[in-house]
């Protein structure tokens, strides 16, 4: 049976942990990435209003049935860096997606790995996650070289899979598997 609540995970420089109230400006300073608010929920506007909605939508994630939603901290800060979710809408038939942002000022340093190789492994504890998959843009190299340093195989390319914005995007699809 799958946990009913967010836990604390940590894994090498991040603390995967529920999101707070304090993790505001993080959302906000991510609202005017180019990318993030196409291929997430944050919303494009860091206005006090929309940040706080976010924040309430990361906490009814897992009520709601969507799965968890983690705040990517570093391990001796806590200060949040970025988002990590194991999305499990398909968790009926075995599966499950991933997905993760950090914001740029902090990334390569190794939060995407460490978050994903943390994730993956407390969800492949569970008999329910019999495959985990993660879809990366193929121009995204710093992502899909984190999928497969933590073990996913990249499986092929997904033509126009994904709306982006307002275009649909290639996607390069990856899966890991508990035998894997």
């Amino acid at each position: 049976m799958l946990p009913d609540h967010i836990p604390v995970l940590e894994h090498g420089p991040v603390r995967l942990r529920p999101w707070r109230t304090g993790d505001a400006g993080l959302v906000a300073s991510v609202a005017s990435d180019p990318l993030i608010p196409l291929i997430a929920t944050v919303p494009s506007v860091g206005s006090p209003e929309n940040v706080a909605a976010y924040l309430a939508r990361q906490h009814q994630r897992l009520p709601e049935g969507a799965g968890y939603s983690f705040a990517v901290a570093d391990v001796s800060t806590d200060e949040a860096v970025g988002n990590i979710g194991l999305w499990t809408g398909m968790i009926g038939s075995g599966r499950a997606t991933t997905g993760y942002w950090i914001a740029r000022q902090f990334r390569r340093r190794g939060y995407v790995s460490a978050a994903l190789q943390g994730v993956t492994a407390w969800a492949l504890t569970m008999p329910e996650f019999e495959r985990l998959e993660l879809y990366v843009e193929p121009w995204n190299e710093g992502s899909w070289r984190a999928a497969e340093a933590a073990g996913y195989l990249r499986e092929g390319l997904l033509r126009a899979w994904q709306r982006v914005g307002d275009s649909r995007r290639d996607m390069f699809i990856y899966s890991v598997l508990p035998s894997d």
